[in-house]
């Protein structure tokens, strides 16, 4: 596939510090990594793009995603606020929202970080180093 060439040449911003709870797995349709984190920890967009969505949903929280370049498209959820709006520019690092528990799907403060690609799920431990 050419698009792993291109993606594998894109360097993506560590949205948080704090460790993988919950890895990727698609048979489980979990199409995402869950990251604990302390409390009020800021979340960081992890590639450079225009907020497509800013909004509150029952079951994930405050959600927000960032349309990136070469169709990469970048979901936080179960945040306690956030700091953009759709429409807004980040550029990556950028602080977007603030880690939180909200919403029914969820266990505790965490990130739950999506990261798609031509509207494929993308396991994100293969592009962003966790330490």
């Amino acid at each position: 596939k050419t698009s792993g060439n291109i993606l594998n040449r894109i360097n993506f911003y560590k949205p948080v510090d704090g460790l993988i709870t919950a890895p990727y797995s698609a048979a489980q349709q979990h199409y995402a990594i869950d990251i604990a984190t302390k409390p009020n920890e800021t979340v960081k967009a992890v590639l450079g793009g225009t907020v497509l969505m800013a909004n509150y949903t029952l079951e994930t929280g405050y959600v927000i995603a960032i349309q990136h370049s070469n169709n990469i498209v970048s979901f936080y959820k179960h945040n306690a606020s956030l700091l953009k709006k759709a429409g807004n520019f980040v550029k990556a690092g950028d602080a977007i929202a603030i880690v939180g528990n909200t919403g029914e799907f969820t266990s505790g403060p965490h990130l739950h970080l999506e990261i798609w690609h031509n509207g494929v799920p993308l396991n994100p431990s293969e592009f962003i180093v966790f330490k």
